[in-house]
């Protein structure tokens, strides 16, 4: 047996020990959270003092709270439905073209992401003043798309980088249109990176908050708009329980996408 087998994985044992820690830092915030949210007392503790759902209940049976979990499901569902198609549209003629401004017009597009939100929030609201979209929909929508994009950009272009462009070139060759070309041939074989990128948009959107504070009020506050205004007067498990509620519907879908590719690997190929 070779040594260099045995000792290789204890050499590396300072590496899986400083992974491990680095991860529980960052998940360790969040996931006490969820404990907290089946306390029996009125106050944050933890550990919490008893178990009881009495939180979960205010939260499913307050109307302001369940409408603003439903702006905030149709906010991010619309705002994958936009900015999906235009990130792929994107990535993929960045990809292609060669014309002599594509690397500035990549920096262009990514550059909404590493751009202050506040600033970006600030500007948003006075134009959505003179275009009446302040407290829309339709005015989030094009916000976070604005924002998440440049996620799913990059997603979608590293998927590209893999891909043989030649394959799309011989659907051509043979009278297909580069529409369908694009569609029956490089879509199939890229379809997990813009799968990955639409979930990046839905998690934007659906958690993203200072825009949402900035242009939506009301009846029309998400949810993240709602929570930030009670943390602002008082502190419940309430906010616990919705906090947790938020972290299950952004992390069931890429839980189950990682679990499907990884039965798809596992599955013996004919």
């Amino acid at each position: 047996m070779d040594s260099t087998a045995i000792v290789s994985p204890v050499r590396r044992l300072w590496l899986y020990l400083v992974g491990a820690a680095v991860m529980v830092y960052l998940v360790a915030p969040t996931l006490i959270v969820i404990p907290m949210s089946f306390s029996a007392s009125s106050a944050l503790t933890f550990p919490p003092k008893g178990f009881s759902l009495r939180w979960y209940v205010e939260f499913l049976s307050s109307p302001d709270w369940r409408e603003a979990t439903l702006i905030s499901l149709e906010l991010a569902t619309f705002t994958t439905v936009v900015a999906t198609p235009l990130a792929t549209a994107a990535a993929y003629a960045l990809h292609v073209g060669q014309f002599r401004w594509a690397q500035v017009m990549r920096a262009v597009l990514i550059g909404s992401a590493v751009v202050p939100v506040i600033l970006f929030g600030v500007g948003a609201y006075f134009v959505y003043v003179a275009a009446g979209l302040v407290n829309t929909i339709t005015g989030l929508v094009l916000a976070d798309s604005v924002l998440t994009t440049p996620f799913a950009l990059i997603t979608i272009t590293a998927g590209l980088k893999t891909y043989d462009m030649s394959q799309e070139m011989v659907a051509r060759s043979l009278g297909a249109s580069r529409l369908r070309a694009f569609w029956t041939v490089t879509f199939p074989q890229i379809r997990r990176s813009v799968l990955t990128g639409a979930l990046f948009i839905f998690i934007g959107a659906f958690d993203e908050v200072i825009l949402a504070t900035l242009l939506s009020s009301g009846s029309r506050a998400t949810l993240t708009n709602r929570m930030f205004a009670m943390l602002q007067t008082q502190v419940d498990p309430t906010i616990a329980a919705i906090s947790t509620v938020m972290i299950s519907i952004t992390m069931l879908p890429p839980l189950i996408l990682y679990l499907v590719g990884l039965r798809r690997r596992h599955q013996p190929s004919s």
